[in-house]
């Protein structure tokens, strides 16, 4: 009888177990589905004329931004830091440039990465250095 009790116990903690995954893993999928609106809330915001900034309307539309990302971070949605050195388990690149920064230091963010509850939802997508170009035209005339 004991042990039928022991057992019927462990049911119980691993149905809660499986039950607060599951609500994780769709609120992570609600999230995952509303990033391509923010994306698109984002470039409307940054398309916007400075003289238009006071435009009641423009107000209007950051407000409802700013409130359905401030909801999402309260359920859990961070952004991924991408600034420095290049991560391939939180970053994407897409293209490399020279420039004057170290090899695979992030030049550029083009598209934001997001995780949620320490689940990746979608990596950033970045530009990379591929390091100093006049460096290396410098040693091949040596």
């Amino acid at each position: 009888m004991l042990r039928l009790a022991a057992e019927f116990d462990n049911y119980k903690k691993r149905s809660a177990k499986e039950t607060d995954a599951a609500k994780g893993i769709g609120k992570a999928e609600l999230a995952k589905l509303l990033l391509p609106a923010l994306d698109e809330f984002e470039l409307a915001l940054s398309a916007i004329p400075k003289v238009m900034q006071d435009n009641d309307h423009v107000k209007g539309v950051e407000l409802v931004y700013s409130n359905i990302l401030s909801s999402l971070k309260s359920a859990g949605l961070k952004e991924i830091d991408s600034r420095g050195r290049y991560d391939p388990y939180r970053h994407e690149i897409i293209m490399t440039k020279e420039s004057k920064e170290p090899e695979g230091t992030i030049i550029e963010v083009v598209r934001k990465g997001y995780t949620f509850n320490d689940m990746l939802l979608r990596p950033s997508s970045v530009i990379v250095s591929k390091g100093n170009a006049s460096k290396e035209i410098e040693q091949e005339g040596e």
